[in-house]
């Protein structure tokens, strides 16, 4: 606390706070521009504005919003001269969660620069905010209470098959004793989780190697192999502002060895290089960085990987990178990346988005990961356990201080189910009706219809199933369903009308023009279920017989009728009905029926 001491000892001097700015050191500036806002006299408009944007700036850096949001709110009162003013202040209330309040200040700062990205994509994310609490995605988020401190800790980072955690933390048991002139914190260690012998979670531990030192790690990502384990290392110099750098730890016996700089970009010195995510074939290496050749603020890049040396490096575009702050990627697999943005529309702050990679073409697909994963307030730092729709991820939701802690998700399976009824075509129940079900993931099984003509069972997402229904005297019936679309539990029925053996079955809508023989085109639809029905039942041979009405001559009509049953033979046979299992009769109007 040395420093705080020192800065309430002598006169508070806008100049320090600058300074103090300019080397990163955000929570003593904050606490410095305090002091000179309230020595500011009252009639001192311009400078009470300049100081109140300064200061909200040092705030909103600390992800202290509501503080930056008031401090904002002064500069705008004192005539502050800059437009960006009106953004930041739309962003903080908007990471606030004071939607309304925010979609009026974008329109405002809109108003002024109506082509601004950021001010667009905010706007529109505030709008879909409202109907995103509404409509909940079916993850569930819990706080891991076991895992956080009244501190921070973020970034959490499934190894070794899953059975060991590492997170990053500035609580108590972090190395060194100076508190950070960044955060008012400790600087930032390596932690370690593991699972008891029942696979439930310990508590965290401190990474006991060499890399955890007296300034600043974390954001850990370990190789498939578990030989390397990449972090992020920003080493705090008093009164020297200093970049964030990739540093790469080897494994050695036991336990992890001192780390060493990955040179990303030989010769940047000034350029952040933080965030490392390494991809499960280690061919990649996704970090984090503001280097020459992005789209604004800092963005997502990729280095291409030979051991531990990068070949090169290539940023991802922009349908992921925006003019704000693109960070903490997750590379999942080859094709799928999690990261955390405030430039694409959401719901506040840092939100969490997937990229999926499609085609060829080397470019990535967005999409906003909704509620309840995302808040107003910054989520970021995810990680997924291997196969699985569930993992832990970083958020400074509900937290005063704007903290960040430790929370667990997991979206339950989708419950869906088949029901079904098996009738006769008078609508009476059939019992032991054998319906055989074939999905295309492997599943086979066949089930029997009870004495009320019923069956159930429970279905997979994502999968096209063939059904085929068979019972002793009755023709065999075939359906398909499809339940890729459901993202509910579902209950699908799927009902079988068994057409008895022996039986005349009347095919309702067969149309011929008056006096005519020629099939028009209304009647193939009712004649493809039929060949339907004769692929279903491949040893059935049929009658297809025709009436006429009453009117006319009889020979006449038996010609006709015959005539017309020979035209439905023939459309039958153009589509592959062997002819030996048909054959036509023509009753006229000896056994009339109705044509519709």
């Amino acid at each position: 606390m040395g420093v705080l001491l020192l800065v309430s000892c002598r006169s508070a001097k806008l100049s320090d706070a600058r300074a103090q700015y300019i080397r990163g050191e955000y929570f003593v500036a904050s606490e410095t521009y305090r002091k000179v806002y309230r020595n500011i006299k009252p009639d001192q408009h311009p400078l009470r504005g300049v100081v109140a944007y300064e200061m909200a700036e040092a705030y909103r850096r600390m992800n202290v919003a509501s503080r930056s949001a008031n401090a904002y709110a002064n500069a705008i009162r004192y005539k502050y001269p800059d437009t960006l003013v009106y953004l930041r202040y739309a962003q903080m209330l908007h990471k606030e969660g004071r939607y309304l309040q925010a979609q009026k200040a974008y329109e405002d700062f809109l108003a002024l620069d109506p082509v601004n990205l950021l001010g667009i994509s905010g706007l529109q994310g505030v709008k879909d905010a409202v109907e995103k609490k509404k409509t909940p995605s079916r993850y569930v988020v819990k706080r891991m209470d076991l895992f956080n401190s009244n501190r921070g800790e973020f970034s959490p980072a499934f190894a070794k098959d899953d059975a060991v955690l590492y997170i990053t933390s500035s609580r108590e048991d972090a190395r060194g004793d100076s508190i950070s002139n960044i955060t008012g914190m400790k600087n930032n260690d390596i932690f370690i989780v593991t699972r008891n012998d029942k696979g439930g979670w310990m508590k965290p531990e401190i990474l006991e190697s060499e890399i955890n030192t007296r300034f600043d790690e974390g954001t850990p990502s370990v190789s498939a192999d578990g030989n390397y384990l990449f972090y992020t290392f920003s080493p705090v110099y008093s009164h020297r502002a200093t970049t964030p750098k990739i540093y790469c730890s080897r494994r050695g016996s036991g336990s992890w060895n001192a780390g060493q700089e990955l040179t990303v970009s030989a010769g940047d010195t000034l350029s952040v290089f933080a965030h490392p995510s390494v991809s499960p074939s280690g061919d990649y290496l996704y970090f984090v960085s503001d280097m020459p050749g992005g789209y604004g603020g800092k963005d997502i890049w990729r280095a291409r990987m030979d051991g531990l040396i990068v070949l090169f490096t290539e940023n991802l575009g922009p349908e992921v990178n925006t003019p704000g702050d693109e960070m903490f990627p997750y590379i999942k697999n080859d094709t799928t990346l999690y990261f955390s943005s405030d430039g694409h529309p959401g719901m506040g702050g840092l939100d969490l988005y997937e990229a999926s990679l499609y085609g060829s073409t080397n470019r990535w697909r967005v999409q906003h990961m909704d509620f309840p994963l995302n808040s107003s307030m910054d989520d970021f730092g995810i990680t997924f356990e291997k196969g699985k729709l569930r993992g832990f991820f970083s958020s400074n939701r509900n937290d005063a201080r704007g903290h960040d802690h430790i929370y667990s998700f997991e979206c339950p399976d989708v419950e869906i189910f088949v029901e079904g009824l098996a009738v006769d075509t008078e609508d009476n129940f059939i019992p032991n009706v054998k319906v055989s079900v074939v999905g295309d993931n492997g599943f086979r099984h066949e089930y029997i219809t009870g004495q009320d003509g019923t069956y159930r069972f429970r279905a997979d997402k994502g999968v096209n199933y063939l059904f085929m229904a068979r019972a002793e005297g009755f023709l065999n019936r075939k359906k398909t369903l499809s339940t890729f679309v459901e993202e509910k539990d579902t209950v699908y029925f799927v009902d079988f009308e068994m057409i008895p053996y022996n039986r005349p079955v009347i095919l309702e809508n067969i149309f011929f023009d008056f006096d005519k023989a020629e099939l028009r085109p209304e009647s193939k639809k009712e004649l493809d279920g039929l060949i339907g029905l004769l692929n279903d039942n491949p040893s059935v041979t049929i009658e297809l017989s025709a009436h006429t009405d009453r009117k006319g001559a009889e020979g006449y009509n038996q010609d006709l009728s015959l005539r017309r049953a020979q035209s439905v033979v023939r459309y039958l046979i153009g589509k592959g009905v062997d002819e030996r299992r048909l054959s036509a009769a023509g009753f006229g109007k000896t056994q009339p029926k109705t044509v519709s």
